[in-house]
């Protein structure tokens, strides 16, 4: 289950990443918390 809310969240970030919501509202560093979470995952694979 935390998967599953973990790829909603990520999805749902990347969503805002690009369509600027992110930036106009100076959140920008949620999409590097968000990689820096995703890294020891992508690491141990």
């Amino acid at each position: 289950m935390w998967f599953t809310l973990f790829y909603v969240l990520a999805i749902v970030v990347i969503i805002l990443h690009y369509t600027g919501w992110l930036a106009r509202h100076n959140l920008e560093w949620i999409v590097f918390v968000l990689a820096v979470a995703v890294f020891p995952a992508v690491f141990l694979l």
